[in-house]
């Protein structure tokens, strides 16, 4: 009898022992998710605040230069193109100077306003007029004469069946087509265009068409 009482004992101190260890309804779950963020927090993608400035005159500096002084100023939409109209990249900014500008100087515009400076190659002279590449936007043919074959493909529409032939009769190979200026050219300009191929003879800038 003596040692069913002492058990019982031991049964009831142990469970007493279970029930007090159990965690109170109040108590904070080990698996709570932090507070969340303030939507008020700033992104580290946001765009630099606009504002208003003066725009620099870049005319006459080299292009690198006239880059990094735009930035200073807080132009960050920059651009640039071959002033000659041949369509040529500027690879290397520093081999390159700055003839116009399309906003002119003294004007006050938002910074987000993007800057397109016309350049040709620290040897070459500026036009008198910035050369702007031949479109055919409206549907028919442009007089491409004078401008690079490089221009003239770029103005076609990407499908377009383009022949190149040197105009001399050499029949050497156009392969770097902003060198090569077009001489004549089918179909003429003006025509109409529905997808015929065009034909464009042509000959090395510094040479004489025939």
């Amino acid at each position: 009898m003596r040692v069913r009482i002492i058990a019982a004992v031991l049964l009831c101190v142990a469970s007493a022992g279970v029930v007090a260890c159990q965690p109170t309804d109040t108590a904070k779950p080990s698996g709570s998710a932090p507070p969340a963020a303030t939507s008020g927090a700033p992104k580290k993608d946001d765009k630099p605040a606009e504002k208003k400035v003066t725009v620099p005159n870049f005319v006459g500096m080299g292009l690198q230069s006239a880059q990094d002084k735009a930035q200073a100023a807080s132009f960050y939409s920059l651009k640039s193109h071959d002033a000659l109209g041949r369509a040529r990249m500027q690879i290397l900014d520093r081999d390159w100077k700055v003839c116009s500008q399309n906003v002119k100087a003294g004007t006050v515009v938002v910074t987000s306003t993007q800057l397109d400076f016309g350049a040709v190659k620290l040897t070459e002279s500026c036009p008198a007029h910035d050369q702007a590449a031949p479109s055919a936007a409206g549907g028919s043919m442009p007089d491409f004469r004078g401008k690079s074959v490089k221009a003239a493909r770029q103005a076609l529409d990407s499908s377009t069946s383009i022949t190149v032939n040197d105009a001399t009769g050499d029949s050497r190979m156009v392969i770097i087509e902003s060198n090569w200026q077009v001489c004549s050219q089918k179909p003429a300009a003006g025509t109409k265009l529905n997808g015929q191929p065009v034909t464009l003879d042509a000959v090395k800038y510094g040479e004489s068409c025939p």
